[in-house]
């Protein structure tokens, strides 16, 4: 079993970097007391189909007593796991102007001590942690994104794309817009095969109705500019460190065109490398 520990300056970015290990399956937790860790290490032996890798993130909120962190990383050494410790650090200036913009206090922040002091006091006491960490990210001119790719490209045996998914899912607007969409489009142009009395009990992912929805070429027209559009965002997406987007595409009741099209539209992107998840949410209404 593998434990990553990871640990740094408040601001750093250590929120990121669990987020970044959980997309690439690690099961995260967040400010875990150290004493704790042994006991939380033998609760995952004890499962360890379910927690072959963990990450658990720790810094100056546990207490600033870090010499009980490595008798307990020692502790579970002894059990037979593999401990590696990953630090994040940036400089002075950036911190200070890290906290400012998110309006959040320094976490060492009491009785008058002011934000400078206290950056250098959780620099001191980090000191030890940062001497034994196995890789150091400095985050002061790193993205969000870049962040993520410096993780992804340490830990992770897959490439960025392996990670991305593309949600494709049919919706209809009297329904509402699937609230987690980032991209929606509005297909309610194209034929309706509602009003075919043969179709209407139908959907779109039958032949027939696809045949009606692409019957006068425009929606090989819409395929057309939706297959480039996506062409071009997807790649742009993953490179900015996302790993889902959601593609809605509506028609009236969710049923036909919707449905039909987000079939279509889910095929291509399949067929340019990328994993998709395909939900019709309304066609069964």
């Amino acid at each position: 079993m593998y434990f990553l520990i990871i640990s740094g300056m408040s601001g750093a970015g250590k929120s990121r970097a669990v987020a970044s290990m959980e997309d690439l399956g690690y099961y995260c937790v967040d400010n875990l007391p150290v004493a704790l860790i042994p006991t939380f290490a033998e609760v995952c032996l004890n499962a360890a189909e379910r927690y072959e890798r963990v990450a658990l993130c720790t810094d100056v909120r546990a207490g600033g007593n870090f010499d009980q962190l490595f008798v307990s990383l020692d502790a579970i050494k002894a059990m037979g796991c593999e401990v590696e410790i990953l630090f994040l650090d940036t400089d002075t200036s950036t911190l200070i102007n890290r906290f400012k913009e998110t309006r959040r206090k320094h976490p060492l922040m009491e009785n008058g001590i002011g934000m400078l002091t206290a950056i250098q006091q959780e620099r001191s006491l980090l000191e030890g942690i940062r001497g034994k960490a196995d890789y150091v990210i400095d985050t002061t001119r790193l993205s969000a994104a870049g962040l993520r790719e410096r993780i992804i490209n340490i830990f992770s045996s897959s490439d960025r794309d392996e990670l991305f998914e593309v949600a494709v899912e049919s919706f209809g607007f009297k329904y509402g817009i699937p609230p987690e969409s980032d991209l929606v489009f509005d297909v309610r142009f194209l034929p309706n095969p509602y009003y075919e009395i043969s179709l209407r009990e139908h959907n779109g992912t039958e032949q027939a109705v696809r045949d009606y929805v692409f019957q006068n070429g425009t929606a090989d027209a819409l395929m057309s500019h939706l297959g480039a559009l996506v062409d071009f965002l997807l790649p742009r997406y993953v490179s900015e460190g996302k790993t889902t987007v959601s593609i809605c595409i509506g028609c009236t009741g969710g049923k036909h065109r919707s449905v039909a099209i987000a079939e279509a539209l889910g095929k291509h992107i399949r067929e340019g490398g990328y994993r998709v998840s395909m939900l019709h949410r309304d066609y069964n209404r």
